[in-house]
C-alpha cells in the first residue's frame, strides 16, 4: 500500500466523518438556522476532502481541473444560498427567536419599514 493510498484512505474517512456530523447536526440542532449552519459548513469541508482525495487518486488535469471548478462554484454559491435561505426562515416565522443571542435583521427590518398610510 503506497502513502498515496493511504492518503486517499484518510481524506475519505475525515469526509465521510464530516457528512456524518452534518448529518446529525441536521437531525439534533433545535432550529432551521443551526441546522442551516450544521447542513453547510461541514458538507463544504467534506466536498473539499473527498475532492482532494479525488485527485489524488487520479492525479490528471482533467480530474484537477474539474475539482478546482466544482469547489470555487461550491465555495461561491454556498454562503448565498444559507443566507437566502436563513433570511426566508426568519421571514416566514420559522426561527425560534428566544435562541437568537442579538436580532439585527429584525433591527434592520424595523429601522426600513415603510410607513403607514396614516403617515403619509
Amino acid at each position: 500500500m503506497s502513502l498515496a493510498e493511504i492518503a486517499v484512505g484518510l481524506l475519505i474517512l475525515v469526509s465521510a466523518f464530516l457528512s456524518m456530523a452534518a448529518g446529525i447536526g441536521i437531525v439534533r440542532f433545535p432550529d432551521v438556522l443551526t441546522r442551516l449552519h450544521a447542513a453547510t459548513k461541514p458538507q463544504v469541508l467534506g466536498l473539499a476532502t473527498i475532492l482532494a482525495a479525488v485527485v489524488l487518486r487520479a492525479p490528471t488535469w482533467g480530474v484537477l481541473t474539474t475539482a478546482v471548478l466544482v469547489m470555487t462554484f461550491q465555495l461561491l454559491t454556498q454562503p448565498m444560498t444559507a443566507h437566502m435561505l436563513g433570511r426566508s426562515a426568519y421571514r416566514t416565522s420559522h426561527v425560534r427567536r428566544d435562541l437568537l443571542i442579538e436580532d439585527e435583521l429584525g433591527r434592520d427590518i424595523a429601522e426600513h419599514a415603510e410607513p403607514e398610510a396614516s403617515d403619509r
